[in-house]
């Protein structure tokens, strides 16, 4: 029937669409600090079943399979790969990156909610307070972490024990512990922008602890975490996702002559 032909590549050309917006937003985002990649999936739609399998045909017996007729695909959903990306090496004494499972707790300043990066590009505000780097929010990490003034060095431990140094001291002090915080399904979190994640029914509650404890991750100062896009990896996926495009409006050319071959019967 041509004319579900044309429905049924209709979809999958919506569905290609879908993807190479998935694909167009990672390589967007190669760059980013912390950004993990998305992977669209796809399921197949409703049947048109012409026969049952194990039906029983006119004949007699029993037909081993049926006669069904797939209308087409969609996306089912967009996983997030929460894969390590490397390591790049600032120097920053406020830059940290974690190596392993974990999340940044940080305190939304509008809404008093807690949120959640893998971004670890700090800076101090005003108060001293460690705090992620952002030009319109300054989101302070959960457990809050003062910065004395006139600090001569800061020391960010593996296990998230911050030393500073103060004039006239030998001997670091602590003056706060970095935590990470962990949840039974990451994938579940929402994506707010800014690198930022929301907790919600689907990731579970957070769980926090200190860094190297029960599974988590350690931290390292002075490197962030880079994006784990893999341009090549994407590239690949856009030529084959604009070839399935191509070769679902093929068929839609080719339910359309058939159409007009219909048309034109009328004509001999």
């Amino acid at each position: 029937m041509s004319v579900q032909t044309l429905y049924t590549a209709a979809t999958g050309m919506q569905a290609m669409e879908t993807k190479l917006d998935v694909i167009a937003n990672n390589l967007a985002n190669v760059n980013t600090t912390g950004f993990k990649k998305g992977r669209a999936n796809f399921e197949d739609l409703f049947y048109r079943h012409e026969a049952m399998p194990g039906a029983n045909p006119a004949n007699g017996g029993q037909a081993a399979t049926g006669t069904s007729i797939g209308l087409g695909t969609r996306v089912s959903s967009i996983q997030t790969n929460f894969q390590q990306g490397a390591f790049e090496q600032t120097g920053n004494r406020y830059d940290v990156a974690i190596q392993g499972e974990g999340f940044f707790q940080v305190q939304d300043a509008a809404s008093g909610t807690n949120l959640y990066t893998r971004s670890g590009n700090f800076s101090v505000n005003s108060q001293g307070q460690l705090v992620l780097g952002s030009a319109t929010a300054g989101r302070v990490v959960q457990p809050q972490i003062t910065i004395p003034p006139n600090v001569l060095d800061v020391a960010i431990q593996a296990d998230g024990n911050v030393l500073v140094r103060l004039p006239g001291q030998e001997q670091a002090q602590s003056v706060g512990q970095l935590q990470l915080s962990t949840f039974l399904n990451p994938e579940g979190l929402l994506k707010l922008g800014e690198n930022l994640y929301q907790e919600t029914s689907a990731s579970g509650n957070a769980t926090l602890d200190n860094p190297g404890n029960t599974g988590l991750g350690v931290l390292q100062q002075g490197a962030l975490e880079a994006s784990n896009v893999e341009p090549v990896q994407e590239l690949i996926d856009l030529i084959t996702t604009q070839r399935s495009f191509e070769l679902n409006s093929q068929a839609v050319q080719a339910g359309d002559q058939v159409l007009q071959q219909i048309t034109n019967l009328r004509r001999f």
